[in-house]
């Protein structure tokens, strides 16, 4: 058995890298000229189209990684029928379960890298190329704008809404054009908070340059003289620390590209949008989409199985692999296409997440119990 698996998981191995490298090449050239498109700014080079082009390379192969897995499986295992080896290996005692068994645990070890790779690699090229491009063009990151909400608790455990505005971040850690908006539980205002810059500690508490509070009269009056004229006041201050349950990594989510996003980061920052009564509808679908995406790795391999059971006379390896692009193709079309779905019509998180891996699984285990009973 160590001989068969050594066998399978060599050719299998050596397909998938050399389809890898094939479809990395070919998107590093198409990133690289496209690039080039910004050739004329100034400061700008070869070099840094190059290097922007590399960092994309890390969210190719995460997105790319199941098609290949897919596509060099069927091509390893089909060039292994038309040379009559994986008869061989059916004769020898190769069972139908025990080669599922084979390649399930192949699937797991692609399944790991894919998860490595989505999860450390691609964010953190993604927040590369995102800074690189927001210091290359000389304006903030998210120059458009985020707004983000909480609940708290005032000196007398009254509980007041919190709105925060974030005009651009700078860097990732240095947030721009800060507003607070703090309202009681009828909605009116109290105090608002503007700060040209800013940070988030690890702890949640916000480090404001440049603030300045105005304090509204509901704010300053106490309940017994609730009728006296207080008037409005402002305070300024060259460094205001306001405590916030809105940690450094939530605020981050907010501001930084979708893409930037780890499993964790996304399922706190959806989570954070339902505690605030906010819509997490998508921000759910994107958490279950990227924690089951590696798993479709196994899938793939599911996929690929039963082209090993088919004899030479149903088609060259050629078709059969041309066949697997197509497969590979329709598989990412319908995962994308469900998540849309599922944030247009509500549907629940994981389900929507899930139902294209588990239709493909099932498609290719009840070809492969057809092959193996028919063929």
């Amino acid at each position: 058995m160590k001989t068969i698996r050594r066998l399978l998981y060599r050719e299998i191995i050596g397909s998938v890298l050399f389809v890898t490298v094939a479809f990395l090449s070919l998107f590093y050239f198409i990133d690289f000229v496209d690039e080039l498109n910004d050739r004329g700014r100034p400061g700008f080079s070869v070099l840094n189209a190059a290097w922007l082009a590399a960092l994309e390379i890390p969210g190719h192969l995460y997105e790319l990684l199941p098609i290949s897995v897919l596509i060099g499986a069927i091509y390893a295992l089909s060039r292994m029928a038309q040379s009559s080896e994986f008869t061989i290996l059916r004769t020898g005692g190769l069972g139908p379960g025990r080669a599922l068994a084979l390649l399930a645990m192949l699937g797991l070890g692609f399944t790991a890298v894919t998860f490595v790779v989505g999860d450390y690699l691609a964010p953190w090229s993604e927040r590369q190329i995102a800074f690189s491009k927001a210091r290359a063009k000389g304006v903030p990151l998210g120059q458009g704008g985020v707004w983000l909400k909480e609940r708290q608790a005032d000196a007398r455990g009254q509980e007041i809404s919190v709105a925060i505005n974030v005009s651009a971040a700078r860097g990732g850690s240095e947030l721009q054009g800060i507003r607070i908006f703090e309202h009681d539980a009828s909605g009116r205002l109290l105090r608002r908070i503007e700060a040209d810059s800013g940070t988030v500690d690890k702890d949640g508490t916000w480090q404001l340059i440049g603030a300045v509070q105005t304090l509204w009269p509901a704010a300053t009056s106490s309940p017994a003289a609730r009728g006296a004229p207080v008037g409005v006041r402002e305070l300024r201050s060259a460094q205001l620390l306001w405590p916030s349950g809105l940690s450094a990594d939530v605020v981050a989510a907010a501001v930084l590209p979708l893409k930037t996003m780890t499993t964790l980061e996304l399922w706190r920052y959806s989570r954070h949008l339902s505690e605030q009564a906010q819509d997490a509808q998508r921000y759910a679908i994107q958490f279950w989409k990227k924690a089951l995406y590696p798993l479709a790795c196994l899938v793939m391999v599911a996929l690929a199985l039963p082209f090993a059971y088919l004899h030479a006379r149903a088609g060259g390896v050629s078709l059969k692999v041309f066949g697997g692009i197509m497969l590979g193709i329709s598989f990412v079309l319908m995962n994308n296409v469900a998540s849309h779905l599922g944030v247009l019509r509500e549907w629940t998180p994981w389900v929507a997440a899930a139902t294209p891996a588990l239709a493909y699984l099932l498609l290719s285990l009840l070809a492969f119990g057809w092959l193996v009973r028919y063929r």
